[in-house]
């Protein structure tokens, strides 16, 4: 089975769920399903900073695995991780880890679409 994660709640979402649940089970093989994506809205955002201790995990696991990360392309530009325009202009990462891309739903769609996720977890 394959999963999309979209993790749109600010506060601790991200960094409980994703830190303390998802990551750590990616990590050791043992999350019971292929994590195809995950897009980052809103502060969520701020997790793919380079330097961010569990950005970095998670860009490490997601090169092996081969999981999309996508920011949410307006959500990145006024928090200052991308520069560019918002869709259907393309936004550039800035500052962040390896391996993030920055776009809209469209985009989202266009890049999952040769790994179509049977459930997509909104977080």
């Amino acid at each position: 089975m394959k999963v999309a994660y979209v993790f749109s709640t600010s506060g601790h979402t991200a960094s409980y769920k994703l830190g303390q649940m998802i990551l750590p089970q990616l990590e050791q093989s043992a999350h019971g399903v292929e994590v195809v994506g995950m897009m980052f809205f809103d502060d969520n955002t701020f997790l793919l900073r380079k330097g961010d201790p569990m950005g970095q995990r998670l860009a490490k696991v997601a090169k092996e695995k081969s999981i999309l990360l996508m920011m949410c392309d307006s959500c990145a530009l006024e928090r200052g991780l991308a520069e560019g325009g918002k869709w259907p202009e393309k936004a550039t990462p800035r500052d962040t880890v390896e391996g993030v891309q920055a776009g809209c739903f469209p985009d989202l769609y266009a890049a999952l679409a040769g790994k179509s996720p049977d459930y997509i977890i909104t977080l």
